[in-house]
């Protein structure tokens, strides 16, 4: 790094006294999209909120909500480094959270299957309810140890060798959710094959109902279409923590914007309009794992 970009020069840099490329970013984020992105996750915040209180889904609602708030705080980070791009804490404050929210999402997203295993009947199930939801919330667990131990290295490194390290450390853990992803929809594309092979005698009488009903399947579909937004949003964030912080895809505004901020929106906005509150007509918690197995 040339003494003009030093750390201790960039202490009182500005846009109009320090050239972009000495930035954090290598361009100036953009004020408007960025406060429209942290507006609608504000929205689907209180939404999330709010029919998680009313209809009980209280461990749904747990993962949504921590997602939601750090996707809010992410793109506030993103704020903070349109006024000042040179400043490395307002850096962490948008790399961090919005790197590891989407494994508060797929926590949620991974509770779900548990349910409509369970609304189907869940000797059909090759594992147990119980065990996909323990399975798949351990990985994400793990995930989001891996992306936020990296992620604080990287925010407290001295050196450009611990900050590499902890770069490293946060691609193991998108790695490991991006895995964890298409394991759970290998899974779940099993058990449907499994369930087309299985006759309408055979299916749990206690929920003939809720699957006759078009909107507990529209919220299959809405979970699945989740599940890929998601998926493709995490092997962007791999490429492009792969390349290191001063790579092309990191410093490419443009592809941030579309293959961010709108497939998580996308992905949470289906799981609100067709909220398993709803979808489930109040039997949520009796599709509970706990309530299957005893």
């Amino acid at each position: 790094m040339p003494d003009s970009c030093s750390s201790k020069a960039l202490t009182n840099c500005s846009v109009g006294t320090c050239p972009l490329s000495c930035a954090q970013v290598k361009y100036l984020p953009t004020l408007a999209g960025n406060a429209v992105y942290a507006a609608v996750f504000g929205l689907l915040l209180i939404a999330q909120l709010g029919l998680g209180i009313k209809y009980k889904t209280f461990g749904f609602m747990v993962g949504m909500i921590c997602g939601l708030i750090l996707e809010v705080v992410g793109y506030v980070g993103r704020i903070m480094l349109h006024d000042n791009p040179f400043d490395f804490n307002n850096f962490i404050i948008y790399l961090v959270p919005l790197t590891i929210a989407p494994a508060f999402l797929t926590g949620a997203l991974y509770l779900c299957l548990s349910h409509i295993i369970i609304v189907y009947g869940q000797q059909i199930s090759r594992l147990s309810p119980r065990t996909y939801a323990i399975t798949f919330m351990t990985s994400d667990f793990i995930s989001l140890v891996l992306q936020g131990a990296g992620g604080g290295l990287a925010a407290t490194a001295d050196d450009q060798s611990a900050s590499e390290t902890g770069r490293a450390i946060m691609v193991a853990g998108v790695v490991f959710q991006v895995v964890s992803l298409l394991v759970f929809t290998g899974l779940w594309l099993e058990f449907i094959f499994r369930l087309g092979r299985t006759s309408e005698s055979a299916k749990d009488v206690r929920f003939v109902e809720l699957r006759d009903k078009k909107k507990f399947t529209w919220f299959q579909y809405a979970l699945g279409a989740a599940v890929v937004l998601i998926f493709i949003r995490s092997v962007y964030r791999v490429a492009e923590l792969q390349q290191g912080f001063d790579g092309p895809i990191a410093n490419n505004e443009v592809s941030f914007m579309i293959l961010e901020g709108p497939m998580i929106f996308l992905a949470v906005l289906a799981m609100t309009v067709l909220h398993p509150g709803v979808t489930f007509g109040g039997k949520w918690s009796s599709a509970a794992c706990y309530s299957a197995e005893g």
